[in-house]
């Protein structure tokens, strides 16, 4: 059988363009296979940071050295056992109904108790007085292997019984090694619980204005806390005291940081946080810390002897004035001039 050109060729494109569609439907179906029903997403957007420094290894080696100090003391209750002690109320009117009445009312909500007539009696309290109660908390570091650690005096000054806690939660008794108001430090003593980590006082010359440093301590009762900040400026006089010599630290310190350290980014302690301005009562940015030479010679102290020895000269000093240097012939006005001396005194 003879096919007619034309024929032919119109056969041809048919048979061409149906193996064209079967293989288009191949492909087709070969992608459904293999990319399923769900669709190819893009990767998720991902910015290569610049390295900046970080504190985590720092905080990782110092956090075991930083501990949360409690302090407790025995509360004297006033008089509430129905004798003749007026309790605090001697400025009331001789009345008796109204001093039955105030009596009564001073222990309202208290646990209560009968008295010989079986009536019940709204003033008697808890009997269990002689155990300490909580009065304090603040933060605090080792300074030695043995468990000598530091903290501020006005942490523990109303204390009588200690715990610090750890920076893995275990609770250990102290005892109060000494205090020295004057520069608001304190040293607590551990004993037993093995060798502890420590850390050592930096020398504080070298701290320079813009300085990182990195504040850890136990505000409001949280923990182990670290912030962050810098040396803002040195020798603040706040008149806390005559040895007023603080830094001034941007590092968030808050409520129970008292005692905590600050250190630089040896872990090094440069300061003791101890104070800050606050209107708010919370931090603002501007903290106070005891400097690390000013630490470490009354901690040595108070670790040797218990107690601060100062010097006494007995006499008394005023700043000399540009109007006291010209009348004495003096260059400038610089130094102290002695005004007078006590009688029977060193001076």
């Amino acid at each position: 059988m003879n096919i007619a050109p034309n024929s032919y060729s119109r056969t041809r494109k048919r048979l061409l363009a149906a193996a064209a569609s079967v293989a288009v439907a191949g492909a087709i179906g070969v992608g459904a296979l293999t990319s399923g029903t769900s669709p190819v997403l893009a990767d998720a957007v991902r910015v290569e940071a610049p390295q900046v420094p970080s504190f985590a290894d720092v905080v990782e080696r110092v956090s075991p050295t930083v501990v949360s100090v409690k302090v407790k003391a025995k509360l004297q209750p006033t008089a509430d056992d129905g004798s003749d002690d007026q309790g605090g109320f001697d400025n009331l009117p001789n009345n008796p109904q109204l001093r039955r009445f105030f009596k009564e009312f001073r222990g309202f909500g208290d646990q209560g108790g009968q008295n010989d007539e079986g009536q019940r009696r709204f003033g008697h309290r808890d009997r269990n007085n002689d155990q300490p109660r909580p009065v304090a908390q603040g933060s605090g570091f080792f300074i030695s292997e043995d468990g000598y650690l530091v903290t501020n005096n006005h942490v523990v000054e109303e204390g009588t019984a200690f715990t610090v806690v750890t920076n893995d939660g275990k609770e250990l008794d102290a005892k109060l090694v000494g205090t020295d108001p004057r520069t608001d430090l304190a040293v607590l003593k551990v004993d037993g619980g093995g060798k502890f980590t420590y850390v050592d006082f930096a020398d504080d010359s070298k701290v320079r204005v813009g300085d990182w440093v990195v504040a850890v301590g136990n505000p409001f009762g949280l923990g182990g806390t670290v912030t962050a900040g810098i040396v803002s400026a040195r020798g603040r006089d706040i008149g806390a005291g005559p040895y007023d010599d603080f830094l001034q630290i941007d590092a968030s310190v808050n409520r129970g940081n008292s005692g905590g350290p600050t250190f630089n980014l040896n872990g090094q302690v440069v300061g003791i946080n101890t104070a800050i301005f606050s209107p708010s009562g919370g931090s603002v940015g501007i903290a106070f810390d005891i400097p690390a030479s000013t630490a470490k010679q009354v901690v040595g102290d108070l670790m040797k002897n218990g107690a601060v020895q100062r010097g006494w000269l007995g006499v008394e000093i005023q700043p000399v004035t540009s109007d006291i240097a010209e009348s004495l012939g003096l260059k400038s006005n610089n130094g102290a001039l002695v005004s007078s001396a006590q009688d029977d005194g060193p001076g």
